[in-house]
Protein backbone atom coordinates (compact mmCIF):
# COMPACT_ATOMS: atom_id res chain seq x y z
CA UNK A 1 0.00 0.00 0.00
CA UNK A 2 2.62 2.16 0.81
CA UNK A 3 4.33 1.94 -2.72
CA UNK A 4 1.14 2.59 -4.47
CA UNK A 5 1.11 5.61 -2.63
CA UNK A 6 4.31 6.83 -3.34
CA UNK A 7 4.01 5.91 -6.78
CA UNK A 8 1.04 8.09 -7.02
CA UNK A 9 2.84 10.93 -5.60
CA UNK A 10 5.42 10.67 -8.05
CA UNK A 11 3.33 10.24 -10.87
CA UNK A 12 1.40 14.05 -9.67
CA UNK A 13 4.92 15.46 -9.15
CA UNK A 14 5.82 14.33 -12.50
CA UNK A 15 2.67 15.39 -13.98
CA UNK A 16 2.78 18.64 -12.24
CA UNK A 17 6.05 19.14 -13.69
CA UNK A 18 5.32 18.83 -17.38
CA UNK A 19 2.02 21.25 -16.95
CA UNK A 20 4.33 24.14 -15.43
CA UNK A 21 6.79 23.25 -18.51
CA UNK A 22 3.89 23.18 -21.37
CA UNK A 23 2.34 26.49 -19.57
CA UNK A 24 5.35 28.43 -19.97
CA UNK A 25 5.99 27.05 -23.84
CA UNK A 26 2.33 28.23 -24.57
CA UNK A 27 2.93 31.64 -22.71
CA UNK A 28 6.43 32.06 -24.83
CA UNK A 29 4.16 31.06 -28.18
CA UNK A 30 1.51 33.60 -27.38
CA UNK A 31 4.08 36.27 -26.43
CA UNK A 32 3.52 39.48 -29.21
CA UNK A 33 6.42 40.46 -30.48
CA UNK A 34 4.75 43.80 -30.99
CA UNK A 35 5.02 44.37 -26.78
CA UNK A 36 6.36 47.61 -25.99
CA UNK A 37 6.73 50.98 -26.78
CA UNK A 38 7.31 52.45 -29.79
CA UNK A 39 8.20 55.71 -31.55
CA UNK A 40 6.53 56.61 -34.99
CA UNK A 41 9.17 58.33 -36.89
CA UNK A 42 7.62 58.60 -40.01
CA UNK A 43 4.20 57.69 -41.79
CA UNK A 44 3.05 57.35 -45.45
CA UNK A 45 -0.10 57.57 -47.31
CA UNK A 46 -0.43 56.30 -50.66
CA UNK A 47 -4.43 57.44 -52.19
CA UNK A 48 -4.13 56.73 -55.79
CA UNK A 49 -1.25 58.36 -57.60
CA UNK A 50 -0.70 60.68 -54.09
CA UNK A 51 1.60 59.73 -51.74
CA UNK A 52 2.45 61.78 -48.35
CA UNK A 53 5.05 61.32 -46.38
CA UNK A 54 5.13 62.94 -42.99
CA UNK A 55 8.17 63.39 -40.84
CA UNK A 56 7.25 62.81 -37.07
CA UNK A 57 10.23 63.63 -35.44
CA UNK A 58 9.71 67.06 -36.42
CA UNK A 59 7.46 69.88 -34.48
CA UNK A 60 5.54 66.44 -33.07
CA UNK A 61 5.73 63.26 -31.09
CA UNK A 62 3.90 60.32 -31.54
CA UNK A 63 4.29 57.27 -29.41
CA UNK A 64 2.00 53.16 -29.88
CA UNK A 65 1.86 51.21 -26.94
CA UNK A 66 1.31 47.22 -27.18
CA UNK A 67 0.65 44.98 -24.19
CA UNK A 68 -0.69 41.58 -25.15
CA UNK A 69 -3.76 42.05 -25.89
CA UNK A 70 -4.25 46.03 -26.36
CA UNK A 71 -2.49 48.92 -28.31
CA UNK A 72 -2.83 52.22 -27.58
CA UNK A 73 -1.45 55.66 -29.57
CA UNK A 74 -0.59 58.99 -28.28
CA UNK A 75 0.21 62.22 -30.84
CA UNK A 76 1.13 65.85 -29.61
CA UNK A 77 2.92 68.74 -31.21
CA UNK A 78 6.21 69.40 -28.94
CA UNK A 79 5.54 73.11 -28.37
CA UNK A 80 2.33 72.74 -26.43
CA UNK A 81 0.13 73.74 -29.23
CA UNK A 82 1.66 77.45 -28.48
CA UNK A 83 2.97 78.26 -32.42
CA UNK A 84 1.93 77.71 -36.03
CA UNK A 85 3.39 73.74 -35.74
CA UNK A 86 0.12 73.05 -33.29
CA UNK A 87 -0.97 69.89 -34.40
CA UNK A 88 -4.56 68.24 -32.98
CA UNK A 89 -3.97 65.64 -29.92
CA UNK A 90 -5.03 62.22 -31.12
CA UNK A 91 -5.59 59.57 -28.93
CA UNK A 92 -6.81 56.10 -29.59
CA UNK A 93 -6.34 53.16 -28.97
CA UNK A 94 -8.42 49.31 -28.29
CA UNK A 95 -7.98 45.16 -29.09
CA UNK A 96 -5.68 44.22 -31.28
CA UNK A 97 -4.84 40.30 -33.01
CA UNK A 98 -1.25 39.14 -34.39
CA UNK A 99 -0.30 35.90 -36.49
CA UNK A 100 3.14 35.60 -37.46
CA UNK A 101 3.77 39.27 -39.59
CA UNK A 102 0.46 40.23 -39.68
CA UNK A 103 -2.12 42.00 -37.06
CA UNK A 104 -5.08 43.41 -36.61
CA UNK A 105 -6.24 46.73 -34.68
CA UNK A 106 -9.75 46.47 -33.46
CA UNK A 107 -10.13 50.75 -32.85
CA UNK A 108 -12.26 50.78 -29.97
CA UNK A 109 -11.40 54.39 -29.05
CA UNK A 110 -10.48 57.46 -31.04
CA UNK A 111 -10.90 61.05 -30.75
CA UNK A 112 -12.29 61.07 -33.71
CA UNK A 113 -15.60 59.66 -33.02
CA UNK A 114 -15.99 58.56 -36.90
CA UNK A 115 -13.19 56.17 -36.65
CA UNK A 116 -14.08 53.80 -34.01
CA UNK A 117 -15.31 50.72 -34.25
CA UNK A 118 -13.53 49.79 -37.40
CA UNK A 119 -10.81 47.18 -38.06
CA UNK A 120 -7.66 47.75 -39.59
CA UNK A 121 -5.13 45.01 -40.70
CA UNK A 122 -1.28 45.52 -41.17
CA UNK A 123 1.88 43.38 -42.01
CA UNK A 124 4.77 43.99 -40.00
CA UNK A 125 8.21 43.74 -40.19
CA UNK A 126 10.40 44.12 -36.78
CA UNK A 127 13.98 44.21 -37.40
CA UNK A 128 16.06 45.02 -34.84
CA UNK A 129 14.76 48.24 -33.02
CA UNK A 130 12.79 49.09 -35.73
CA UNK A 131 9.25 48.52 -36.43
CA UNK A 132 7.82 48.93 -40.21
CA UNK A 133 3.45 48.23 -40.66
CA UNK A 134 1.86 48.76 -43.71
CA UNK A 135 -1.93 47.77 -44.14
CA UNK A 136 -4.91 49.85 -46.21
CA UNK A 137 -7.30 52.13 -43.39
CA UNK A 138 -10.49 52.15 -44.69
CA UNK A 139 -13.52 54.37 -43.11
CA UNK A 140 -16.30 54.33 -45.77
CA UNK A 141 -18.34 57.05 -43.88
CA UNK A 142 -15.20 59.20 -44.02
CA UNK A 143 -14.63 58.16 -47.86
CA UNK A 144 -10.72 57.23 -46.41
CA UNK A 145 -8.84 54.52 -48.26
CA UNK A 146 -4.99 54.85 -48.45
CA UNK A 147 -2.55 52.55 -47.38
CA UNK A 148 -0.69 53.15 -44.83
CA UNK A 149 3.36 52.52 -44.19
CA UNK A 150 4.60 53.65 -40.65
CA UNK A 151 8.18 53.50 -39.28
CA UNK A 152 8.71 53.29 -35.89
CA UNK A 153 11.62 52.58 -33.22
CA UNK A 154 11.70 51.00 -29.77
CA UNK A 155 11.68 53.44 -27.11
CA UNK A 156 13.93 51.85 -24.48
CA UNK A 157 13.37 51.60 -20.82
Amino acid sequence: MKKVYLLMIGITAFMSCTSIAEKKENSLEKTSPLVGTWKLISGTTIKGNDTITTDYTKNQEMIKIFNESHFSFLRHDLNQGKDSTNTIYVAGGGRYTYKENEYTEYLDYFNIREWENNQFSFEFEISGDTLITRGVEEVKELNVNHINIETLIRVKK
